[in-house]
């Protein structure tokens, strides 16, 4: 991949999909977020840049937790792209550092820490733009085989 390239949906080369409907990255959900991430090559991690509106509203002026935690969750998840595999959010923590604003400009970023056996451990962050952390999560991904997970039963 090179230095900006972008990262749509939660498929990969090995598990393409034919639609996505990602609530945080999805271009095919109507009600979703339409976040677009970004691998920084020279870095080796995931960015979006956004705006939140009042959609998100949780206290006055400022973004509801859960939607915090998507954003996060989602930028972590798109790490699994660097290594070619499908990974499932196993355990996740986020620390609220400062509400987040709606309506001005937000960055999130996501890096792998490590990875043992089938765990990877990964960090990201909601940065405003003067550069303050507002929200970081630490989460465990587990690789998966989505055919197997993911089958329909009759």
């Amino acid at each position: 991949m090179n230095r900006k390239a972008p990262a749509g949906g939660h498929g990969n080369k090995s598990h393409p999909l034919k639609k996505n409907l990602c609530f945080a990255c999805g271009k095919d959900n109507p009600h979703g977020m339409h976040l677009r991430f970004f691998l920084d090559g020279e870095r080796n991690h995931f960015v979006s840049r956004f705006r939140l509106s009042k959609r998100y509203t949780g206290p006055p002026g400022h973004c509801h937790g859960g939607i915090i935690a998507t954003i996060l969750d989602d930028a972590m998840s798109k790490l699994s792209k660097l290594r070619n595999v499908i990974a499932a959010t196993s355990r996740m923590t986020i620390e609220y550092r400062r509400p987040v604003p709606l309506n001005k400009r937000l960055k999130v970023e996501s890096r792998e820490v490590s990875k043992r056996g089938r765990r990877l451990m990964r960090v990201a962050e909601i940065i405003d733009e003067k550069g303050t952390v507002l929200a970081r999560s630490r989460g465990v991904f587990v690789i998966i085989d989505p055919q197997r997970v993911f089958k329909t039963r009759p």
